[in-house]
């Protein structure tokens, strides 16, 4: 059977990392969540004083890369791989809305994008890979045999991120939430180096009105298509 590379994009919050991991679990694939490797970025800067509310030192956190160590190691209770950094299992802190409100801002630094990019080519580059964040079928991998372009509405993708954020016991608002997509769409879609943007050989897929379920035999059927 032939192995091919999935480049899954989309907006936060549209369950692309959910449905990735349904898919590479099925096809014995590698997953790579790359949001999680700009999250660790993220939480890094906000660790050592690079990014706050009302603050980013850019060039501060562009001199320290070199010593930012990123690895996703596979947990198998979990089932999936989870991020460390530098050493430290960082899956739990990277997942906050602190992190959230300032990951888009950390992500169009184009030197931190050049790393992870970087890592994130090598990764892929045997195929046999389920990959998803904002510019994998249009920067990362270009070539890949199928990119999926994930959309739903802010109102929907803010109350499942509220709902999920509040089955972690963290204290937050639906209006914070709405909010922080709301903000992190706009960012995203206007930033200058890799904008999101749909690959104009990508499939887009509207989930407001889908469960997992009917989503991930949507996209099987794609995927058998292309095997």
């Amino acid at each position: 059977m032939k192995k091919i590379t999935i480049a899954i994009d989309g907006f936060s919050s549209t369950g692309k990392s959910t449905l990735a991991k349904q898919l590479a679990k099925e096809l014995g694939y590698v997953y790579v969540d790359t949001g999680a490797m700009y999250r660790a970025v993220t939480y890094f800067a906000m660790q050592n004083g690079f990014v706050g509310e009302n603050h980013l030192n850019k060039e501060g956190l562009i001199n320290e890369l070199l010593a930012i160590k990123l690895e996703f190691r596979f947990n198998p209770d979990l089932g999936f791989a989870e991020m460390y950094l530098n050493g430290e299992n960082v899956e739990q802190p990277i997942r906050t809305i602190e992190v959230s409100r300032n990951v888009s801002q950390i992500a169009e630094i184009s030197e931190v994008r050049a790393k992870l990019v970087e890592q994130q080519q090598a990764m892929g580059k045997n195929k046999a890979i389920v990959m998803d964040g904002r510019d994998i079928g249009t920067v990362v991998f270009p070539d890949a045999e199928l990119k999926l372009f994930m959309n739903a509405s802010a109102e929907t993708r803010a109350q499942r991120r509220f709902d999920e954020l509040v089955e972690k016991g963290q204290n937050v608002t639906y209006q914070e939430v709405l909010e922080n997509v709301q903000q992190r769409d706009y960012i995203d879609t206007h930033r200058e180096d890799s904008p999101l943007v749909k690959a104009d050989d990508a499939i887009e897929v509207d989930n407001s009105a889908m469960n997992k379920k009917e989503q991930f035999e949507l996209v099987m059927k794609l995927i058998e298509e292309k095997i």
